[in-house]
């Protein structure tokens, strides 16, 4: 008996998020189906990779990645040529040297660097922070100002600090904010309702559900994203149909299998190849899992990542 497959179509949608302005502007979201499903349903969904660019420059990063940038010094010169690598539709601009416990740049530095960088490139930002949630919150009301009428996003609102960033970043300047909870459908849920609350419209909040490296705990960052998106197009969850973005290139750049030198595991290779195997690795898991855009650093992550989505949207 010839099989006949009944395409599985919903009455609901992802919302979509505009980022930046003019005709650079980025959507991010829109989605109608389960990622890359395009035998249900034509949608116009396509997933958006932004490149990381870190306040500390690329000296601390793998040779490949400074060679790309070898002409180029200040941050926002790196940013510029972030911008131009294949592939990339932003730039995310994350504040590592911001952190207390390491550099604690001045608040005042990291509005200088923001503000050159937003001179220097016309695609969209994202704005990463320390990850010190007291730390971020006073950073980004600086930041959001200096860059108000830019429309970026910015990363993250969380439990702890969720009030100070969402009044500023998103009511008091206009940006878009991003709500980071820890790999728990509720925790997200919870956390898009108290911003919500808060004031900041569902059009204005992107979700962060969580992040991990292949491998590391990764199947419960890929089970939370199944369920969000499922929740979100086949329970008609208004709560939980905000784009997702996932800063793949924090945790996969950390993990030994892309920082332990060649001498002490020769039987894994060349360091720097491992690294952008599990970039792509992870960039992929995530963008099939219910990603609607993905941070990564190495310009060839990047561009291969952006071939297969081409390959796969067709």
């Amino acid at each position: 008996m010839p099989f006949k497959r009944t395409p599985q179509t919903f009455n609901s949608s992802i919302k979509t998020v505009k980022i930046g302005t003019g005709d650079h502007a980025v959507e991010l979201g829109g989605a109608t189906t389960f990622p890359f499903y395009t035998f249900d349903s034509q949608s116009n969904w396509v997933p958006k990779i932004g490149v990381e660019v870190s306040d500390l420059g690329v000296g601390h990063w793998p040779a490949g990645i400074r060679e790309y940038y070898d002409c180029a010094g200040s941050v926002a010169e790196i940013a510029r040529k972030a911008s131009q690598v294949k592939g990339a539709d932003f730039v995310c601009l994350h504040f590592e040297g911001a952190d207390p416990n390491g550099h604690d740049r001045s608040a005042e530095e990291c509005v200088q660097i923001a503000c050159e960088v937003a001179e220097a490139v016309e695609v969209p930002l994202v704005i990463a922070g320390s990850k010190n949630t007291e730390k971020d919150a006073h950073l980004f009301e600086k930041i959001a100002r200096a860059l108000h009428g830019r429309n970026a996003l910015f990363l993250s609102a969380k439990e702890e600090n969720y009030k100070a960033v969402g009044a500023a970043v998103g009511l008091a300047y206009g940006h878009k904010v991003g709500a980071e909870s820890s790999v728990d459908i509720n925790l997200a849920k919870q956390l898009n309702i108290l911003l919500n609350q808060l004031g900041v419209s569902t059009e204005s909040i992107v979700m962060d559900p969580g992040s991990a490296a292949a491998g590391y705990g990764f199947e419960y960052l890929v089970s939370t994203m199944d369920r969000v998106r499922s929740a979100a197009l086949s329970q008609n969850d208004a709560m939980l149909q905000m784009p997702i973005i996932t800063p793949v290139s924090f945790e996969t750049w950390n993990v030994k299998e892309s920082v332990l030198p060649e001498e002490d595991m020769p039987q894994w290779g060349p360091a720097e190849e491992r690294g952008v195997h599990m970039e792509v690795v992870t960039a992929v898991a995530c963008l099939a899992s219910g990603s609607d855009a993905v941070i990564l650093r190495h310009p060839r992550s990047i561009e291969t990542v952006s071939s297969l989505i081409r390959a796969l949207l067709g």
